[in-house]
């Protein structure tokens, strides 16, 4: 019974209830309303999915417990119209609530202290000797974890295995070396990044470099790059090709300056202006431009970091019409935390709509940075969502079969 709960009736000598405050309860329309923002909202999407890779950007309360708890709790989902969404711990705890003792939201996740250890490998990894790789297994014995746990949250915090990883190290070490010792032989090169062999090297050089390492120190000299120059309903758009495939895809509103572009991507190449044939090609990337369900079945000279090709792969398996946050694309690769690495591997494509990074958006669907502008990203989208027609396809067929 608590203090002051009753008072006395004198004239009868008994205790009778006093008047106490009873709480405020909303009204079925104002708990629909409330429950509607709840479920519009894209982070009760993350609380469904009890997603971890949304761990630290927000927090949620629950009304009826009294309690704030991470995006990720195990604790049973409660009902929309008792959760409100917190951009921090403080704010949660000012608006009354107190810390979750199921997921304990103030202390360290385990994911932050899978983040160390990874980083410390990384270490490990950029750190050894050129001739002396570290193993898989002596990257876990310093994490005090086993190979197989290890091995999983390396990938799931870098999106590349601890191998690959290093593959990558080393050749940015090739790149480094014949960039920066003109003097030495390439050969030199090739064992100092800590390749075992020459012959090993070469088989997977075009994937390292995208040329021959001769060819890659003189800056891609000698290297034929056909490129012609179209018009679209996104305005210019310029298609560059190589040896291996179609190197460049750039739109904009000046055709100069996508030359320029174009120049400073190959400062060394010979660019060579396409003739007739090449001119259709140019013609089959407009037509995929404009009805985007025809597909584009080109072969893509693709350059960059094993990192950002993890993302561009991603990309490309986005359906047409559909679209993915950054989020989500990290955590379809294996990294949910590296979602700033993926936005910034979606601005370094030099590819745009043969790897579709404008259906990338943010993670409330709202449209985010597009290097080629906002509004192209955009119109892209508008177009994917309309069918194509038997008239798109006849017209994509015809460009084939003259670019053939």
């Amino acid at each position: 019974m608590t203090p002051n709960a009753f008072s006395t009736d004198s004239s009868a000598n008994r205790l009778i209830p006093n008047a106490i405050p009873m709480p405020h309860r909303a009204s079925p329309s104002s708990k629909a309303q409330q429950a509607a923002a709840t479920q519009a909202d894209p982070r009760w999407a993350a609380v469904l999915a009890r997603s971890a890779a949304a761990e630290g950007s927000f927090w949620y309360s629950v009304q009826t417990t009294g309690v704030y708890c991470r995006p990720s709790c195990a604790a049973r989902t409660p009902r929309p119209e008792n959760v409100r969404f917190h951009a921090s711990c403080a704010d949660a705890e000012a608006a009354g609530f107190r810390p979750c003792q199921r997921c304990k939201p103030r202390q360290p996740t385990a994911l932050s202290h899978h983040a160390a250890l990874v980083t410390e490998a990384c270490r490990s990894i950029e750190s050894a000797e050129s001739d002396k790789a570290v193993t898989l297994d002596t990257l876990a014995a310093g994490a005090g974890l086993s190979a197989s746990h290890f091995h999983r949250i390396f990938k799931q915090a870098t999106g590349l295995t601890p191998k690959a990883y290093a593959a990558a190290h080393r050749a940015q070490r090739l790149r480094n070396a014949l960039n920066g010792s003109p003097t030495a032989t390439v050969t030199d090169a090739i064992y100092s990044a800590g390749y075992p062999s020459s012959s090993r090297f070469y088989e997977q050089s075009a994937q390292v470099l995208g040329m021959t390492p001769s060819r890659y120190r003189a800056g891609g000299t000698a290297l034929d790059i056909r490129f012609a120059i179209g018009q679209c309903s996104l305005g210019a758009i310029l298609v560059a090709q190589s040896e291996r495939g179609i190197c460049a895809i750039l739109l904009g509103d000046d055709a100069d300056a996508l030359v320029r572009d174009l120049q400073d991507r190959f400062a060394q190449a010979h660019l060579i202006g396409g003739d007739a044939a090449f001119e259709a090609l140019v013609a089959q990337v407009v037509a995929f431009v404009e009805a985007p369900g025809l597909g584009l079945n080109l072969p893509l000279d693709v350059r960059g970091t094993a990192f950002q090709q993890r993302v561009w792969q991603a990309l490309q398996a986005i359906p047409a019409g559909q679209m993915a946050s950054y989020a989500e694309v990290a955590a379809r690769i294996g990294a949910p935390t590296a979602v700033r690495a993926v936005a910034q591997a979606c601005a370094a494509n030099a590819l745009a709509v043969a790897i579709p990074c404008h259906r990338v958006v943010k993670s409330d669907g709202a449209l985010s940075g597009y290097r080629w502008g906002v509004e192209r990203k955009r119109k892209l989208l508008d177009l994917e969502s309309l069918p194509s027609s038997p008239s798109d396809h006849a017209s994509a067929s015809a460009t084939v079969e003259n670019a053939a």
